[in-house]
């Protein structure tokens, strides 16, 4: 049966590490990249008779997570022990939410930017809010290698304060689940809850698929993908068990709840277990942990929501008439947002042209420095007074360029000595009007095709011009001073 007949459901589970200097339950700290098993205590390693102590700074931040993307806060919420034999969790269980997280419901607004390139020019569902279920906080588990011949435990990992964010089974295909990613990535950094960077493994993702014939509403049995650590993984491995499991339906092979492994070099997902239900973890309440009341927590971070990206891209549309590209690109992250939002106020140059200098040029040498905006040596204001320059005339949009790689080696000069020095200083304007006046004299062809209506002629005259002040003219100028005279 074709694919077209069938409808995939798809629901994301994300693990995300909440950005906080000590584990949920310990003091131990939270850095990535130190020694192997050197940040660990017997409350993370789960010795007889330590006790956990709540770490507020992750419960706070997690009910801010909830607050950018509209969940709501039970009055309650409580830890509770997830039963499991792993060597990953030392004491055998995890500690974490089962029926009274700390955020309910909610939704994700995907930025239709946040598809993938390929498929940006064809997207089924513009606009579309994902809805989810909740978001509770729990412990991360340690961090397991395994060698040809064993497998080796790194506990400092273990403990770290872990949100898990639930969709409900709301994405139809593997575009809108990159989407999704991409968008809850940048949410997290855009507020300062997570780094979340996969490749640290401080956001994680599984995958659950089912797919059902068309004409039928009840879904198909769930099977989950577990910890796939990168966007395109996830995109891919979708593809790959929606068609496996079409393949098996068709040969009348029923689908069996279960948990698989995606193998990213093989390109298929492999059988781990049959799935187990919630009572098979004999979840329980905490005895160490007493619940507690959420509003207090709720109310100390109330005042730290931000802007989200696509708040900001409209107000900058509406206050700086930026294009849904340019928007798009200056709100990606939030520094950069900030450093083009003070060039735009400080600047008398419309914020259309500074956003153009920032995506064009800032960013194309950021880029080439292998640099991000917080380490940009030119700060907003100097960037804006620079543009100045070239609005008001005295120097021309080349030359602020050559301005702009001075200030990037001595930023703390003033963009206007820099232009001085590099003898950028404006001709004098008798001396352009002759320039021009030699210029129409000299080419009357031309002139006479600009007047018979081919005015984009006229930059040519302006190339002319140009030339013969070596380069002091100012294009804009020029090319008005010439339509002036011909038209």
């Amino acid at each position: 049966m074709p694919r077209e007949e069938y409808i995939p459901t798809i629901g994301l589970e994300v693990h995300c590490q909440v950005k906080t200097n000590t584990k949920m339950f310990c003091s131990c700290a939270t850095s990535f990249g130190d020694e192997p098993n050197s940040n660990t205590c017997p409350v993370c390693m789960g010795l007889p008779g330590a006790l956990p102590v709540l770490n507020q700074y992750a419960i706070e931040k997690t009910i801010l997570a909830g607050m950018h993307i509209g969940c709501r806060q039970p009055e309650i919420s409580k830890w509770d022990r997830k039963n499991y034999f792993y060597p990953d969790m030392p004491k055998n269980y995890q500690l974490t939410q089962f029926d009274l997280p700390l955020c309910i419901g909610g939704e994700v607004l995907l930025y239709d930017h946040n598809y993938p390139k390929d498929y940006q020019k064809k997207i089924a569902n513009p606009g579309k809010k994902v809805q989810l279920d909740r978001i509770h906080l729990e412990e991360d588990v340690a961090k397991s290698t395994h060698l040809a011949n064993a497998s080796v435990i790194d506990y400092n990992r273990a403990g770290t304060p872990l949100m898990e964010i639930v969709t409900k089974p709301d994405l139809d295909t593997a575009e809108e689940a990159f989407c999704y990613l991409k968008t809850l990535q940048q949410i997290l950094i855009y507020a300062g809850i997570s780094d979340a960077d996969m490749e640290k493994g401080q956001m994680r993702c599984d995958v659950n698929i089912s797919v059902r014939k068309k004409g039928t509403s009840t879904l198909g049995e769930k099977i989950e993908l577990k910890n796939l650590n990168s966007i395109s993984a996830v995109r891919r491995s979708i593809y790959y068990e929606i068609d496996r499991q079409i393949e098996e339906l068709d040969a009348g092979i029923a689908q069996i709840q279960s948990t698989r492994r995606w193998d990213d070099e093989l390109g298929e997902s492999q059988m781990m277990r049959t799935k187990e239900n919630s009572h098979d973890y004999r979840y329980f309440p905490d005895p160490d942990l007493l619940p507690i009341k959420t509003a207090p927590y709720a109310a100390n971070v109330a005042s730290l929501v931000v802007e989200l990206p696509h708040e900001k891209a409209e107000r900058f549309h509406q206050e700086f008439g930026l294009t849904e590209y340019d928007s798009s690109v200056i709100t990606a992250e939030r520094e950069l947002a900030n450093y083009f939002e003070k060039a735009a106020k400080t600047a008398k140059a419309p914020g259309k042209k500074v956003a153009n200098w920032v995506i064009n040029n800032l960013l194309a040498i950021l880029n080439e420095e292998f640099l991000n905006i917080a380490e940009c040596p030119i700060n907003p204001e100097k960037l804006a007074s620079l543009i100045d320059l070239i609005e008001t005339g005295i120097i021309s949009n080349n030359q602020a360029k050559e301005v702009l790689l001075s200030l990037w080696t001595s930023p703390e000069k003033e963009a206007s000595v820099v232009a001085k020095e590099l003898g950028f200083e404006p001709a004098d304007t008798g001396a352009i009007e002759s320039i021009i006046d030699e210029v129409i004299t000299a080419n009357p062809a031309k002139v006479a095709e600009i007047q018979g209506g081919n005015d984009k002629l006229c930059n040519w005259l302006t190339g002319q011009v140009m030339k013969a002040s070596k380069g002091k003219a100012n294009p804009k100028i020029v090319t008005d001073l010439i339509k002036e005279k011909l038209l």
